[in-house]
This record gives C-alpha cells, sequence and structure tokens, in this order.
C-alpha cells in the first residue's frame, strides 16, 4: 500500500513538472524564444551549450566587424548576412568597448561538457581562443598594451615560436656562398642569379593559368571541392605582399598577384598553391561548405586577420605546396612546363631549385628579425639591411617587408612556424601521400587552432 501511494505521488509530481514546463515554454514564446527550442534545451546540457555558442558566435562576428571599424586590414573576408555588415559599419563602439564585451563572452562560454576533441568542443575552444585574440588586437588599438612580439604570437595566433638566433643561419649562408661563388656579396650574387629567372611580363599570364591548374587539378584528385567553386585572377602593384586571396563567399575568390616587384619563376606554383590549391581558396571553400552550411555555425563566416586562425591558414596554405608537388615534382614540373613557358632555360632547373630551398629555410631568420624590430632593440631604419644580409633580399623587396611588419606585425610566423606545425600534424603517424592528403582535408574543413591540433 505504501509503494502504491508514494507510487502515485510521483505521477502527481511528474504531471506537475511537466505542467509547469508547458508554461514556462509559453513565457519563452512571449519573450520572443521558439517555444519548441526551449522545450528541447532541457533535454540534454549538451544542446544548451550548442545554442549558447549560437548566440556568442553570432556576437562574436558583430564585433569582429565593428572592430574592423578601427583597423582596415581586421576583416580580411565577410560573407554572412549584409545587415550585420550594415550594422556593423554605424556601430560606435571604440575598441575598448569592444575588448570588454569580447571579453565577457569569453567568460559566458559554456564549460567544456563535450569529448576533448568533439566538434562541440573544438567549436568551443575556437570561440574562446579567437575571442582572446579579438580582445587583445582591440586592446592593442586603444593602446592599452605595451607592443611585444611574444604576446602578438601567443594572443593573436595561439603559438610560442621559438627564438633563434641571427647567427645560427651563418651555416646556410656559407652554403649559398659555396653554391654562388664570386667577389660581390651574397645579397648581390643571389639577387643576380634569381633575376635570371624572372617570368618577362607578356608571359606572366601563360605561366600562371598553367601552374594554377596544376596546382588544382593535384589539388581535386584528393579532396573534393564544392562543384561551383571559382576564382578571378586580377595583377596588381603597389602592395606590401606578392599575392593575396580575397574569399567572396560561395565558393568564389579574387586572387590579387602583385606585379609592382619581379615575380621569379618559383612563385608561379607557390602562389598558385598558396593562394588557390590546396591553399587558401580551398580552405575557405572547404569551411564554408562544412561549417557554415552545413552546421550552421555562424562565425566562420568572418575571418579577423590578426586572430589564431591566420596561423592554420598561411601554414597549410604553403606546407600544401610540399604536399602537391612532392619529391622533386615542383622542379619536374617547372622545367618541363613552366621554364619553356617563360622562355626559361629547362636545364638551370635544378640548381635554381637548390638555392631556393635554401633562402626559404632563411625564411626564419625574418622572424627574428620582426622580434627584434617590435620589441624594439633595433630601429626602423636597420630592419631592411638586416632583411638583405640574411634573408637576402633585394633592397626594394627588404623595403617592402619592412612595410609588411609595420602592417602586419607578428603575422610573419604564420608562414613557416605555421607550416610546420601543420606539417607536425598532417604528417605524424601517416604513412602514404593518401594519408596526409586525407589529414591535410579533415584540418582544412575542421575549427581546429594551433593549440587544439593535437586534440
Amino acid at each position: 500500500m505504501k509503494r502504491v501511494v508514494n507510487g502515485l505521488r510521483l505521477w502527481l509530481l511528474l504531471i506537475a513538472v511537466l505542467f509547469l514546463s508547458a508554461c514556462e515554454g509559453k513565457r519563452s514564446g512571449e519573450t520572443g524564444v521558439d517555444t519548441e527550442q526551449a522545450a528541447v534545451g532541457q533535454v540534454a546540457d549538451g544542446e544548451n551549450a550548442g545554442t549558447a555558442m549560437d548566440n556568442i558566435a553570432t556576437e562574436y562576428v558583430q564585433l569582429v566587424l565593428a572592430l574592423g571599424n578601427h583597423d582596415k586590414h581586421y576583416v580580411d573576408a565577410y560573407y554572412g548576412p549584409a545587415a550585420w555588415r550594415e550594422q556593423a559599419a554605424l556601430n560606435g563602439m571604440s575598441p575598448t568597448q569592444i575588448a570588454e564585451r569580447g571579453r565577457e563572452l569569453q567568460q559566458q562560454l559554456p564549460a567544456q561538457a563535450e569529448i576533448q576533441g568533439s566538434s562541440n568542443d573544438l567549436r568551443r575552444h575556437y570561440l574562446k581562443t579567437q575571442l582572446r585574440a579579438l580582445v587583445a588586437h582591440a586592446r592593442s588599438l586603444a593602446g592599452l598594451d605595451a607592443r611585444s612580439f611574444a604576446n602578438e604570437a601567443r594572443l593573436l595566433y595561439d603559438t610560442e615560436p621559438p627564438k633563434q638566433e641571427l647567427a645560427s643561419f651563418e651555416p646556410l649562408l656559407r652554403e649559398l656562398d659555396r653554391l654562388l661563388p664570386g667577389d660581390q656579396s651574397l645579397t648581390t650574387r643571389v639577387q643576380a642569379f634569381r633575376r635570371g629567372f624572372e617570368i618577362p611580363t607578356d608571359k606572366l599570364q601563360a605561366v600562371f593559368e598553367a601552374a594554377i591548374e596544376e596546382c588544382r587539378r593535384r589539388t581535386k584528385a584528393h579532396i573534393s571541392l564544392p562543384r561551383n567553386e571559382h576564382f578571378v585572377l586580377e595583377y596588381v602593384s603597389d602592395k606590401p605582399w606578392s599575392g593575396y586571396n580575397w574569399y567572396q563567399g560561395g565558393a568564389r575568390s579574387l586572387i590579387q598577384l602583385n606585379r609592382g616587384l619581379p615575380i621569379t619563376i618559383d612563385r608561379a606554383i607557390d602562389l598558385g598553391c598558396h593562394e588557390g590549391y590546396p591553399g587558401h581558396h580551398t580552405y575557405n571553400a572547404l569551411l564554408e561548405q562544412s561549417l557554415v552550411k552545413a552546421r550552421g555555425w555562424v562565425e566562420y563566416s568572418v575571418y579577423p586577420l590578426f586572430s589564431p586562425q591566420s596561423l592554420i591558414a598561411e601554414g597549410s596554405a604553403n606546407y600544401g605546396i610540399d604536399l602537391a608537388f612532392p619529391d622533386g615534382e615542383k622542379t619536374r614540373f617547372e622545367r618541363e612546363v613552366l621554364f619553356p613557358l617563360a622562355g626559361l632555360d629547362p636545364d638551370s632547373a635544378g640548381k635554381y631549385d637548390q638555392v631556393m630551398v635554401l633562402v626559404e629555410k632563411l625564411g626564419f631568420a625574418g622572424n627574428e628579425i620582426a622580434r627584434q624590430y617590435i620589441d624594439g632593440e633595433i630601429e626602423g631604419d636597420q630592419v631592411a639591411p638586416l632583411f638583405e644580409q640574411y634573408t637576402l633580399m633585394s633592397p626594394a623587396k627588404a623595403k617592402q617587408r619592412k612595410d609588411f611588419l609595420d602592417a602586419y606585425g607578428a603575422y610573419v610566423i604564420n608562414y613557416n612556424w605555421g607550416k610546420k606545425l601543420v606539417a607536425d600534424y598532417v604528417e605524424n603517424g601517416a604513412m602514404d601521400a593518401d594519408e596526409r592528403w586525407q589529414r591535410f582535408a579533415r584540418l582544412l574543413s575542421s575549427p581546429r587552432l594551433p593549440s587544439s591540433l593535437n586534440w
């Protein structure tokens, strides 16, 4: 008898709970919250967390657009609702206010409730880390924090690159000195050597079209691209970069190439892969397809340049060159196809590649020069000469690199240090080329950032 009474009490309690829940649902509907969503949200904490992240993601996008009012370089791409961009243009929030709101959003993120590495956990970590970068950049624009190379790397790009002394690059310089003997300075000799491999202006279009098409063919053999993907190629000048991908949504890109400076033959494949396939164009198209369209994660409809996402974007774009053209295939394709199109001697391709491999390794010296400049250890007039000495850039290119540092700061680490981190992720345990491509495609379609690469 007692069990029957207790059972009746339980049934009455359950009915009361359901009634109260229904009332709560009506009240939610009255305040503009979908009743069905409110009821379903009570079923599982994970779904509640997902709704919370959706709301935070929406405001994150709006804050990124608002911060773009204070830094013309900040919003690299946006293809979300047009109304949000229009509202952001009228947003009067100061960088300080944006930083404060970004910090509040960080604190509102749900606690980790998923298995580490699950899609929802990666998304939560993405929002937390991207918001941290937004706060840091907003505070920098407001003049609230002293500038530091290490802080920029950690807060903006979610990483801690190693510090290297410039003297550690001397062995590479000696090897280049051996390959290109002469009485002039090594920088002068390297630049004279490279001038022999410049693409004539009237050959640029044919060379780049061939290079990009081959990059695309090799990428499509391993990665399924959106059916309607395409890009427009445009030539520009007076820019602090050699190439740029402006992603426009709908699997469309505008790829600009800077011909304000001479373009050497190796840059055809480098830029074709980096800006196009399997680089920026592919990365953005896959993120849009897999996360924005398939999952409705609006935070991926905006790309803030000074953020951890940039390390993945630049690192994967540079690693994609080696992935698409492994084991000497880049030199072989250049010798057989691109050199003839450019009117260059194919027999010289081997030595040119040998020199350029060493020059690429000197790129890490550029990171150290950037660190010294940003940290105030060297003056601005010392930057270009150091780039000439340790990275063997021409005076014009070295000046351009100084301009790049002034505009983008520690962003330079994303190219070579980012490439190393991506390579470590892709090649860890990968048995063959197909598996490397699979891991690479998975990275390009996921919310992973530098600190979650090993999850």
